[in-house]
């Protein structure tokens, strides 16, 4: 039977699980010697890892049943609780010495930006569809969208999580360039943006550190496995570099154990298979039955794209180490849960919009 003639929604649904199902593999992997050494258990991060799995697929099972419309009611209440969040995470944030994890109780629930990424994902959505008119006037957009975007990237920015902050602003500013943004506004708030970056990079000597030393110990390991591991790779469980060589690589350096265990064949897989989510994400983009989930599916689709490839980049030296995780790969409670929870939104979307017959995007414009 030819895969075109499944719906996207389960193409896409296949395309998580297979993701997940690598990941957890390649966690396990990666982690397993470590976890021996710090809590004598080879399974500490994988038990842990796979009850967040569990918790991330029942909530994407039930965004995925849910009406994605009611998002619509709910976009400044997200806005408002991302917020109280945030500044929560100052002042609960335990023995974390930034301010990205909401801790109560002795345990960490949550990384703040990442219920904020997706609330602002969602706003940003239901702002487009609400003032389509009005995304030409700079000075509408200036009052009336910049505070809340503002906000919120100031509050992640001084945890301090610069690289975060950057991400999700590149997230809003592509919603914003396809929603047919005014270009003035746009470059407004590109340059207002970069040099609030650099003040702050200046004046934090970690990001400064990261930002001039981008091939550092961890890149040139990260290299050495990469090229270690050939066409074939090593073997699954062969690694060298996870033996104390590359520090906690079941999570942001999870890409070298990949590529040194698997080689150029599992690297291509995992390509592969972020492609054809890619891919399939933009038919749901396509065939979205309103404005609203035509921006709403584009931005999580894109924010997936944009950690992976972030990730990608500064494993190999293209760019400074951001501690950003590779999605459905990398070991992490907070950005597993809210991937598959904002997956669910994507399926729910794709359900609804499955025939085609009343696709926005066949009739969008922006005038």
């Amino acid at each position: 039977m030819n895969i075109r003639s499944y719906p996207n929604d389960y193409l896409i649904l296949g395309a998580i699980l297979l993701l997940s199902g690598f990941g957890i593999v390649m966690m396990y992997s990666a982690s397993s010697i470590y976890a021996m050494n710090e809590y004598d258990d080879y399974l500490y991060f994988f038990l842990r890892q796979t009850r967040w799995l569990i918790i991330g697929t029942v909530l994407m099972f039930l965004f995925s049943q849910m009406n994605y419309r009611h998002l619509k009611e709910l976009a400044y209440v997200l806005i408002f609780f991302s917020w109280i969040f945030l500044i929560m995470g100052y002042f609960f944030k335990g023995n974390n010495p930034a301010s990205r994890w909401l801790v109560l109780g002795g345990r960490s629930w949550m990384t703040t930006s990442d219920f904020a990424r997706v609330s602002l994902i969602i706003f940003t959505a239901y702002f487009v569809e609400k003032n389509k008119k009005y995304l030409k006037d700079w000075k509408f957009l200036l009052f009336r969208f910049t505070p809340i975007l503002g906000i919120s990237l100031v509050l992640i920015l001084f945890q301090p999580d610069t690289s975060t902050t950057m991400i999700i602003a590149a997230i809003i500013m592509v919603m914003l360039f396809i929603a047919g943004t005014d270009w003035r506004y746009l470059t407004g708030l590109s340059i207002a943006g970069v040099i609030a970056l650099i003040l702050k990079i200046m004046n934090t000597p970690h990001a400064m550190d990261r930002f001039l030393n981008w091939n550092d110990k961890q890149k040139v390991q990260s290299l050495n496995a990469l090229g270690t591991g050939g066409i074939l790779g090593s073997g699954l469980g062969d690694s060298i570099i996870k033996n104390g060589y590359l520090p906690e690589a079941h999570t942001d350096f999870i890409l070298p154990i990949v590529g040194e265990e698997l080689g150029f064949i599992g690297i291509f897989i995992l390509f592969f298979l972020f492609w054809f989510l890619f891919t399939k994400g933009l038919t749901v983009v396509r065939e979205a039955p309103d404005l609203f989930s035509m921006f709403l599916s584009f931005g999580i689709l894109i924010s997936v794209m944009i950690y992976f490839l972030v990730n990608a980049a500064y494993v190999v030296g293209f760019a400074p180490t951001t501690g950003l995780p590779m999605p459905f790969i990398s070991y992490g409670g907070s950005h597993t849960i809210f991937t598959f929870l904002s997956m669910g939104i994507l399926l729910n979307i794709a359900r609804k919009g499955r025939t085609g017959t009343n696709s926005y995007y066949r009739g969008f414009s922006y005038e």
